[in-house]
């Protein structure tokens, strides 16, 4: 049986192999080394197979569109990697962060180089200059977009009144548009027209706010191993996600919230209270409502085994459990 991971992966290859073409080895050696680290660390290519596919459901050849997945995945890359830095994390997929082996200075200049050349491929697609320029165009907007959404995230830090529309719109910001310009420039690299690109955008937009509010508990009920990062990673520095807003608000907080380090013993105990408190519930089911929209924005599109597969990605922001 044909798994919704078996139709991400499928792109995995002409993925990296157009990846290993834009990095060749060169010098300063040092500095490409950097760049690819965390990109060739693994992570499904979940946002370029969204495009990809996104071309097929619209009625293209995703192979006209792989410049614009590779750009997506380098834009996604770059700001994983300053992420890291911001957030002193010292693990990424499975690898130490590239901070942790090239320093701060070497991690920004790598993170600059990867968003660069994510600007020079979308614009070197090969498709009409019209399109190649509005792709361009949505994502260059889309990394303002998440710069915006990071800042709002380290301006939470240090605030203790965050609500729950300012949480969302942080995370629609920081994570959810570039699935939203995934969707939309696959679209548009299919030949789809604005209303269609448009709904696409939306249909992206809808269900990575439902990936990130449920990343947002795999981050706590995931073991270290399989979730390629620390668990409990936000309870311990004391982000004010989605989860922690509601249990605040009703009354509850754990004892290792903003603790730094962890124990497993705290990580399961801190899971029993935000259970009991209802907020993991309640976190679900709000990452299904918006997922649910989003799937009924493609409506727009004729049936097809693409359209499908997209259907397929949204169930799947919801039922992963890494």
């Amino acid at each position: 049986m044909v798994t919704v991971i078996d139709e991400i992966m499928k792109f995995e290859k002409p993925i990296n192999d157009r990846i290993s073409e834009v990095f060749p080895e060169k010098e300063p050696k040092g500095l490409y080394e950097a760049s690819v680290h965390t990109i060739t660390g693994g992570g499904k290519r979940l946002r370029p197979a969204i495009l990809l596919i996104a071309t097929e459901a619209v009625g293209g050849y995703w192979e006209n569109a792989l410049n614009a997945a590779v750009s997506i995945e380098l834009m996604h890359t770059f700001t994983l990697v300053h992420d890291d830095i911001i957030d002193n994390d010292e693990v990424r997929r499975g690898r130490p962060a590239v901070h942790t082996i090239w320093g701060e200075a070497g991690a920004i200049i790598a993170g600059d180089t990867m968003y660069s050349k994510s600007v020079e491929i979308m614009a070197d697609c090969p498709t009409e200059p019209e399109i190649a320029l509005k792709a361009t165009k949505i994502l260059t907007k889309t990394c303002v977009e998440v710069c915006e959404g990071q800042w709002m995230d380290i301006d939470f830090e240090t605030r203790e009144d965050v609500s729950s529309e300012e949480y969302i719109e942080m995370i629609k910001k920081k994570t959810s548009v570039l699935f939203g310009a995934s969707a939309q420039i696959g679209a548009l690299m299919g030949g789809a027209d604005e209303k269609t690109a448009n709904a696409l955008y939306n249909f992206g937009l809808l269900t990575g706010l439902g990936f990130q509010i449920n990343d947002d508990v795999l981050d706590l009920v995931t073991p270290s191993e399989k979730l390629g990062k620390k668990q409990g990673s936000d309870i311990a520095k004391g982000k004010r996600t989605l989860l922690m807003i509601d249990a605040l608000k009703k009354g509850v907080k754990p004892k290792a919230f903003g603790k730094g380090v962890l124990t497993q013993e705290e990580i399961d105990e801190t899971i029993v209270e935000l259970t009991k408190s209802g907020s993991i519930q309640y976190v679900k089911e709000l990452a299904e409502s918006y997922v649910n929209q989003g799937k009924a924005e493609l409506d727009i599109l004729p049936d097809s085994k693409a359209k499908t597969n997209l259907l397929k990605i949204a169930d799947y922001m919801l039922t992963r459990d890494y």
